[in-house]
């Protein structure tokens, strides 16, 4: 459908794909933002620290499924797009996702042991008095391929992708400008998704430059007479709420000392899970003693 030899038709209709977006905010939710909760929440013995979690099973899974979705959204575009450019981007995808699928499965087991997200490596207690001291680069090094290089291989595609996907979601049927109910009530969750998704990945700059070149564009194409479809409407109003979310979270937590100290910087967006290390994680705790 995306090969070079598609002719562009942009009068094609482009119904809205409800049972792609379902699955792809569905598998979010529960593949990527349960995979922690789950690995928490279930008892331990039934996942050895020493063998992969529950939570690494959603990740394998979600590492599969995602790839999977994003090119059946892009089969489904009317507009030619490029073959080479998505091939690499999901081929990149799948191998940052796998890099942090590691790194992230031994950093959350630190849990367990008393890591504290809310604090750099060198300075959780349990890291800083390890012996040799080269061990703490070895986590360092885990925490770079985690947080950094992970992140980056992971959503810099993820991100291309979905704005391929959206140069083709323009139509010059303004009758096509128009979001079905499903459509509105999928939003919230899409929405609070991707707000989980800036946060907890620190992906702001990311974010903002793809929402920036979303909005480029649609200047740039209702000056031709064109306009979003019900697809493009929806991942663009997603991305408008979920940066209204992510100013809320930023304004909510603007006072906390130890976050800013952890977040350095003039962009300061505090993780979710570095908040639930520092002022939920009582909740862990008494639940380990019961």
């Amino acid at each position: 459908r995306h090969g070079a030899g598609k002719a562009e038709d942009t009068s094609k209709m482009s119904p809205f794909h409800l049972d792609l977006w379902f699955y792809f905010t569905l598998q979010n939710w529960v593949l990527d933002f349960g995979r922690p909760i789950a690995m928490i929440i279930l008892p331990l013995e039934w996942f050895p620290l020493n063998k992969p979690s529950a939570g690494d099973y959603f990740h394998m899974a979600y590492n599969v499924i995602t790839p999977f979705l994003l090119l059946k959204l892009i089969e489904r575009s009317p507009k030619t797009l490029p073959r080479s450019m998505v091939y690499v981007s999901i081929i990149t995808f799948v191998m940052g996702a796998s890099i942090h699928l590691v790194g992230d499965s031994v950093n959350h087991r630190l849990i367990f042991s008393g890591y504290q997200h809310h604090l750099s490596v060198r300075e959780n207690p349990i890291i800083r008095n390890l012996k040799p001291e080269t061990l703490i680069d070895s986590f360092e090094l885990l925490y770079y391929y985690d947080e950094y290089l992970g992140h980056s291989m992971w959503y810099i595609p993820f991100f291309l992708i979905l704005f391929i996907y959206f140069t083709g979601c323009f139509t010059p049927v303004a009758e096509q400008s128009r979001m079905p109910v499903a459509a509105l009530l999928l939003m919230g969750p899409s929405s609070l998704y991707y707000w989980y998704l800036v946060t907890e990945g620190q992906i702001f700059i990311l974010y903002i430059f793809t929402f920036f070149a979303m909005m480029a564009l649609v200047m740039h194409q209702k000056r031709k007479g064109l306009v979003l479809d019900s697809n493009g409407l929806f991942l663009f109003y997603s991305f408008i709420i979920a940066l209204l979310l992510i100013a809320a979270w930023v304004a909510w937590l603007w006072n906390d000392k130890i976050l800013r100290k952890k977040y350095p910087g003039v962009i300061y967006i505090p993780e979710p899970w570095a908040f639930y290390t520092l002022h939920l994680n009582n909740l862990h705790a008494a639940k380990e003693s019961f």
